[in-house]
């Protein structure tokens, strides 16, 4: 028996190897490329690209583990039951839960090992990494510019584009600037058809050429009033080339410098646990604040019914008709401006409630998700070698087919319960935890169909049962004929 433990612990790590190196490979090379333009024209050595492949690494191992059990379950068993070596094992009187018994005990190793990824190695390379790509990021801003929207991470300074092109990607084309340098607003606007962004290597300036503009410049005096800003001078000219030279002194910094320590997901589970209850706490603070905010906006009093001897019985019941017509207006304006300023702080404040509801929501999330998503190595396992006994083929045909299938199935059910439960539609637990209550029942009807010998869907035992309840019920009406 020994012998045949280690050969089918061959027969599923050889697979499992091969498929969770290749899965691991394209995950950190679709992080890289969605972070390379972080890293392009930056001066970046080969040593922080490779700590960053190896943060990325780190946080990929975890989702690599689960595909690489799941099509490895496949194709072993698969390959096992094509070669008539499972029905073999079955004949000497090995069943299919001892013949998979040393697979198992691995598979719940990987689980523990995932899980051990996913509390202390995984906070850590989200860390590294995130910290990593902003201080590229912030290294070169000027060659991190996107076209179309404003880029505020130059200083003193809010650039649009429309496009950004040329070889080294330093050409722009319809340009607008806003001068904040004065701190007195958008004062200063600057428009051009064409830009150019030369920036030299160890120089603290980048330059920035315009061709083809217009320059406007209002001259704001510190604490002029309103009548005296409409009377103010403004500047403004045509220019054919206008250069601006922006200190860009305060980027030098350090790759290596953490600045994001308290996102969700870097921190492990005992950190997460301490976290909650403070973000709680928080919330229900700020609720009832708000709410007693709105009671003394609204001016709510306790309301007592008068004497009868102190009603006045001159003054109508429509309580409006008692003022004069002006004072009709002033008490309407007061009343309707009070209105709409109530709406829209109701609204800031829904906003922001909002929003921290969903922070703390996220943190939930992350602490339930920890535990959930490192069962899935075992979850999958059970819907992987049950399935690959069934359909008897091995290889990397129609086994990575189902394995994509499956795992689609599952992803998009852990992503959806978490969408859900970030919206607080439904709970955390709930949505942590919603895609392995609807991969149970699977996992449980084909190991129960694999250990019976019964195929992935039998049609006639599926409606055997419907076809004899007419039976009956025609027997039965034909007797009471």
């Amino acid at each position: 028996m020994k012998k045949l433990d280690r050969y089918i612990l061959k027969s599923f790590l050889i697979p499992f190897l091969t498929t969770f190196l290749i899965i691991l490979f394209v995950l950190i090379m679709q992080m890289l490329w969605l972070a390379f333009d972080n890293f392009a024209g930056k001066g970046i050595g080969v040593v922080i690209i490779l700590k960053f492949l190896w943060y990325s690494a780190l946080m990929a191992t975890p989702q690599a583990l689960p595909i690489g059990v799941l099509l490895s379950s496949i194709m072993t068993l698969g390959s096992l039951s094509e070669k008539y070596e499972f029905a073999a094992a079955k004949s000497a009187g090995v069943s299919l839960p001892r013949l998979m018994r040393s697979t198992v005990v691995l598979v719940c190793m990987l689980s523990i090992l995932s899980f051990f990824f996913y509390d202390h190695v995984y906070p850590y390379a989200v860390l590294k990494q995130l910290n990593l790509k902003h201080n590229i990021k912030k290294k070169q801003p000027a060659l991190a510019l996107v076209p179309g929207s404003f880029n505020t991470e130059i200083p003193n300074y809010q650039i649009k584009f429309d496009e950004k092109y040329g070889e080294e990607q330093n050409l722009l084309k319809k340009v607008l600037i806003y001068d904040l340098s004065s701190r007195r607003g958008n004062n200063k606007i600057i428009t051009a058809e064409r830009g150019k962004i030369l920036s030299e290597e160890g120089s603290r300036y980048m330059t920035l050429e315009l061709y083809d503009g217009y320059y406007f410049e209002h001259h704001k005096k510190n604490g002029a009033s309103y009548s005296e800003r409409l009377r103010m001078p403004a500047s403004h000219a045509d220019f054919k080339e206008y250069t601006i030279n922006i200190d860009m002194s305060s980027f030098d910094t350090d790759v290596e410098r953490l600045q994001y320590t308290k996102n969700f997901n870097m921190l492990s589970l005992k950190q997460l646990s301490d976290t909650i209850p403070t973000l709680k706490k928080t919330y229900d603070e700020y609720i009832v604040s708000r709410a007693k905010n709105l009671f003394l906006v609204l001016d709510i009093e306790d309301l007592h019914q008068y004497p009868d001897s102190l009603v006045n019985k001159e003054l109508s019941t429509d309580i409006l008709t008692n003022f004069e017509l002006k004072e009709q207006n002033e008490i309407m304006s007061t009343a309707v401006s009070k209105i709409e300023r109530t709406l829209n702080n109701n609204k800031s404040y829904k906003d922001n409630l909002k929003n921290r509801r969903k922070w703390l929501n996220l943190h939930d999330i992350e602490y339930y998700n920890r535990i959930a998503f490192s069962m899935s190595c075992l979850l999958l396992f059970f819907i992987g070698a049950p399935l690959g006994s069934i359909i008897r083929t091995g290889g990397m045909g129609l086994p990575m087919i189902l394995a994509i299938a499956i795992y689609v199935l599952y992803f998009f059910s852990n992503t959806f319960g978490k969408n859900m439960a970030e919206e607080s539609s439904v709970t955390a637990l709930l949505g942590s935890w919603i895609a392995v209550m609807l991969m149970l029942p699977l996992a449980i009807t084909l190991t129960w169909r694999a250990t019976r010998d019964k195929g992935l869907f039998d049609i006639k035992t599926f409606f055997s049962p419907l076809v004899q309840l007419i039976k009956t019920l025609f027997s039965k009406n034909r007797e009471n004929t």
